[in-house]
């Protein structure tokens, strides 16, 4: 008889995102054993431990506290944790990669033995999109293009590390795929007019880089791929844009770039839409949560874990969206009660 693996280490689960994450999987899977990972032990924390991503003698606690899953909330650029997980076993979930960053940790799985699952679920939102636009179109080789429109409140919660990020990549050029080539892209510009969905209506949206980008054409081969964004504020989505076009961002002190995309809002809801066309039909995917986007990427990231922890073990290398069938994911992401989601036919082609 197989023995049951339940026990789940959050690494960064302090933080804005992994807090919701603990939160969940408290919620849904009481016999869970939960351990939380953390730099700074607190004596109000149960089952903490003293752990930091910089220094894997600080890991020993992972072997010790026998850990099945690790949930990966933190910033982790020299992949220390992702390197025990695969030289010990253990199940592994990453969610908080940008591109350069989940290029860098693909790169160091080549050629490894595998004896357990590492799972890559870096995409926007925990890695709905993917998913998603497999739901619109089942066929995944008749897809010519996908488009990822993200709406961005500033009135959100955000976590530091997003900022950071934008912070630190707004001015350099990141890659883009129009029908199979590779083009240079930077942030807030090509404007590009869309209607979105949930009452927020026609807005300016501009490029914007996510892992979907690599995800959905160097993993999945689709030929096309574009992410725009807009800002809750029509007058922040066009000052970025200005910004940018003035090469101003790459003037402005790391620092001062900081300030500019710092989110302190008190929460507000969050929305994307993903639109597939696959030269036939145009279809359109859009999701609101009215929680916002941390405990979006929290209930995402709980889905994919409840899935890992339930089905037959594999072992390799995956993205989240490989380890779901469309429809019973649509399933599990309709049970929560903050998320709607919206399926249209936008065009039928002749």
């Amino acid at each position: 008889m197989q023995s049951v693996k339940n026990n789940i280490l959050v690494v960064g689960g302090k933080g804005l995102v992994g807090s919701k994450i603990v939160e969940l999987i408290k919620e849904r899977n009481p016999a869970a054993q939960l351990f939380i990972g953390s730099r700074n032990l607190s004596a109000s924390l149960p089952n903490a431990l003293q752990l930091d991503v910089n220094n894997p003698q600080t890991f020993s606690s992972i072997k010790e506290k026998n850990i099945h899953f690790v949930v990966l909330c933190a910033n982790d650029q020299s992949n220390h944790i992702l390197q025990y997980c695969m030289d010990n076993g253990i199940d592994y979930i990453d969610i908080t990669k940008p591109t350069p960053d989940l290029e860098k940790a693909l790169l160091s799985t080549k050629n490894k033995a595998m004896n357990s699952q590492i799972v890559f679920s870096s995409g926007w939102m925990g890695g709905l999109v993917s998913s998603l636009a497999f739901l619109a179109v089942p066929d995944k080789k008749s897809i010519k293009s996908i488009k990822l429109f993200v709406y961005y409140s500033v009135n959100d919660l955000a976590g530091v590390s997003s900022a950071h990020f934008m912070a630190e990549h707004v001015a350099t050029p990141f890659k883009g795929y129009v029908q199979n080539k590779l083009v240079w892209l930077k942030h807030f510009l090509n404007a590009e007019k869309y209607h979105y969905s949930f009452g927020i209506g026609k807005r300016q949206a501009y490029n914007f880089d996510t892992p979907d980008l690599y995800i959905l054409h160097k993993v999945e081969g689709v030929p096309t791929v574009q992410v725009k964004m807009t800002y809750n504020s029509k007058f922040i989505t066009w000052l970025l844009g200005a910004f940018q076009r003035v090469k101003l961002f790459d003037v402005l002190s790391l620092s001062m770039r900081r300030l500019i995309f710092s989110a302190n809002g008190k929460g507000d809801q969050t929305l994307f839409e993903v639109v597939v066309d696959d030269g036939k039909v145009i279809r359109k995917i859009a999701l609101q949560d009215t929680q916002g986007q941390a405990h979006l990427t929290a209930f995402s990231t709980v889905l994919h874990l409840e899935t890992m922890m339930k089905s037959t073990p594999k072992k390799g290398v995956f993205f989240s969206h490989q380890l779901h069938e469309p429809l019973k994911f649509l399933e599990l992401i309709r049970s929560s009660d903050t998320i709607k989601l919206k399926i249209d036919e936008l065009n039928q082609l002749n």
